[in-house]
């Protein structure tokens, strides 16, 4: 045998010793890390599992209702708010209206309605919605013109509001718009004559009650 046949022989048998070896390497890594990953399924938590979903699932329904009470509370603040705000206010106000409406109403209708046989207390009945200046006024135009022409002529007069609206409220002043129907019949003219006015009746609040403190027609 020559010596390149030797060298060759040596370095095929040297190729030969080596596979082995370094198969096996290769295989004890593979198996090292096989058991690697093995070992971290063992250890990390299954988020995907039933258990998981449960758990996940009991915490939102805890969040859910905290959410609405929360909500609820919120909104019963602010509907609350408003009232006081808003709602109330408005109210006080509508209500100062309505009185003061109805006091002109009532004021007019008695101001503007008698009859011959109850002329003395259909006149009481009316100066008591009465105030002021205004009341004076009244009485000496009750005495000198009305009281005479009543009795003479055996006039009778009805008064009818027919449309009324508060044009200024303020906590102890009004001013109220009137629209009025008024029939008047006497001895001399039995059939009723119609007349058809509108007037601002100012009023005063005295001891509170609303009274009429001025007659304007317009």
């Amino acid at each position: 045998m020559s010596p390149d046949d030797k060298t060759e022989q040596q370095t095929v048998e040297g190729v030969s010793d080596m596979e082995p070896s370094d198969g096996a390497e290769i295989d004890k890594t593979a198996d090292a890390a096989d058991e690697a990953q093995q070992d971290d399924d063992t250890t990390a938590p299954d988020t995907t599992s039933p258990l998981g979903d449960e758990v996940s699932r009991r915490r939102r329904v805890k969040i859910v209702p905290v959410v609405l009470v929360l909500l609820l509370v919120a909104s019963g603040a602010l509907a609350a708010w408003l009232y006081v705000v808003q709602f109330r206010p408005d109210e006080q106000t509508d209500a100062a209206s309505r009185s003061a409406v109805d006091a002109a109403r009532d004021g007019t209708v008695a101001l503007l309605s008698y009859k011959p046989d109850t002329l003395n207390q259909d006149l009481a009945a009316a100066k008591s919605h009465l105030t002021g200046d205004f009341l004076n006024k009244y009485e000496q135009f009750t005495r000198q013109i009305v009281t005479p022409a009543a009795k003479e002529k055996a006039l009778t007069t009805t008064a009818q509001v027919v449309g009324a609206a508060a044009s200024e409220v303020q906590p102890n002043s009004a001013v109220v718009l009137l629209f009025i129907n008024q029939a008047t019949t006497s001895k001399d003219r039995p059939d009723p004559a119609m007349a058809s006015s509108s007037v601002l009746v100012s009023l005063t609040k005295v001891h509170g009650t609303w009274l009429i403190a001025n007659f304007q027609p317009i």
